[in-house]
C-alpha cells in the first residue's frame, strides 16, 4: 500500500449511513464518496511545528538541535519539532515540543515560514529564545545539543527539509548580517 494521505486516512464505509464508499471525482479530485447520502471524505493534512531556538554565547550564535530517537529520520539531527494536537495553538505546540524534547522552556519570538513536506504534512516554523529549564535529551530525542555554525553536523546527518532550510538561512544570515 502506498503512503499517501488517502491510504493513511481511508474510510471503507460512510460514517453517516454505513454504505460502502466509492472513489468518485468530486471537486476536481478522486475522493471517497457515499453513493447513498453523498458524504464526501476529505483527507485533512497533519500539521507539525518546528522551533528554531538560538542563543548567543560571547558573541557566538548557537542553534539548538536534537538527535531523533524515532522514525522518521531516526539518528539524524533536527530542530525540535512535532505534531500539533487538536485544539492546540501551533505556537504553543512549538513551546511544548521544545520542552518535551530538550527540557528547555522557550518564548516564541517570530514566525519563520510554512512548508509542505514530501509526506503532505504542513510544517509551521517558529523562532524562539530560552526562558528557562535545563538542557537534556528527553521524550523522543537521543541527544540535545547547542551547535555553532562551525560545529554543525554534516549535511547527511541533518534530517528534514525544514531543518535544512532554516539552518541554511541562519548560516546566510550570519554571513550577510540579515534577519533569520
Amino acid at each position: 500500500m502506498s503512503d499517501t494521505p488517502l491510504d493513511r486516512n481511508h474510510y471503507t464505509f460512510c460514517p453517516h449511513c454505513a454504505t460502502p464508499l466509492e472513489p468518485r471525482e468530486v471537486f476536481q479530485r478522486v475522493r471517497e464518496m457515499c453513493p447513498h447520502c453523498g458524504f464526501v471524505h476529505f483527507v485533512d493534512p497533519k500539521v507539525a511545528v518546528v522551533a528554531f531556538v538560538e542563543r548567543v554565547i560571547q558573541t557566538v550564535p548557537e542553534v539548538l538541535l536534537v538527535q531523533r530517537a524515532n522514525a522518521p529520520e531516526r539518528g539524524l539531527w533536527a530542530l525540535p519539532a512535532g505534531f500539533v494536537d487538536q485544539g492546540e495553538a501551533p505556537s504553543l505546540a512549538a513551546v511544548r515540543e521544545v520542552s518535551e524534547e530538550t527540557g528547555l522552556a522557550i518564548t516564541i519570538t517570530g514566525l519563520l515560514g510554512v512548508w509542505r513536506d514530501a509526506s503532505a504534512v504542513i510544517v509551521i516554523g517558529y523562532s524562539g529564545q530560552v526562558a528557562g529549564g535545563t538542557l537534556c535529551a528527553a521524550d523522543d530525542a537521543l541527544a540535545a545539543r547547542w551547535f555553532t555554525a562551525d560545529q554543525l553536523p554534516p549535511a547527511h546527518e541533518i534530517g528534514f527539509e525544514s531543518t535544512r532550510q532554516l539552518i541554511d538561512r541562519w548560516q546566510r544570515r550570519r554571513l550577510d548580517s540579515l534577519p533569520l
